[in-house]
């Protein structure tokens, strides 16, 4: 995490959530189906994405990867119907969430759904599969404050048990995260409504 760019969740006005889970839990396809669900529902909801490997949404021999090869930092190209930000990070050791969230704010979502990052300190929703043989993060990690698992589980204090199978109530928990988020932060307390407590 960089000293330059932290987050203060006291200060935070975008409500933020991040999708925990252990490789092959399913979390992309997860958000697939809520972001539709979502949108019926009027949240707007910007989604940042944590790669773990070199990768390029840009193919070589088009303009853009030309000129973002040639040196172009930021590489911005637009059209009628999308716009795409493109920029080599060569001396970035790992992506810096706070710099990614100042990116999205001027289109001002309603919920920034954020998937991966699981080591920055922010109020996070665990996806569990039982069957995957992988442990539970929720008792190491003070940020989790729910867990949606295929399965009965045993969470600690305060962490609340939702359904992996239940699409509805996972939408249901999911939409009312903002006006959770912004209730908080109102009272003055770190946006965790119904987590562990969380040491400074």
């Amino acid at each position: 995490m960089s000293d330059q760019h932290r987050l203060s969740l006291t200060d935070e006005s975008l409500p933020l959530l991040c999708l925990a889970a252990w490789s092959g839990t399913g979390k992309t396809t997860l958000l697939e189906a809520l972001l539709p669900r979502l949108a019926e529902r009027g949240i707007r909801a910007a989604v940042i994405k944590h790669a773990h490997h070199r990768f390029d949404v840009d193919q070589p021999g088009k303009d853009s990867y030309r000129l973002r090869e040639a040196g172009a930092a930021p590489m911005l190209i637009a059209s009628r119907s999308r716009t795409v930000l493109m920029m080599n990070t060569p001396e970035q050791d790992e992506p810096d969430l706070a710099a990614l969230i100042e990116q999205v704010r001027p289109l001002e979502p309603d919920l920034v759904l954020v998937e991966g990052f699981k080591a920055w300190p922010l109020p996070k929703l665990e996806l569990h599969r039982p069957d995957l043989g992988k442990p539970l993060r929720a008792f190491e990690d003070p940020w989790i404050i729910a867990v949606a698992s295929s399965a009965a589980l045993e969470l600690p204090q305060g962490v609340e048990a939702l359904s992996l199978d239940d699409l509805e109530a996972l939408t249901d928990w999911v939409a009312t995260w903002p006006e959770r988020w912004l209730q908080q932060r109102e009272r003055g307390a770190r946006p965790m409504p119904a987590g562990p407590e969380v040491s400074t």
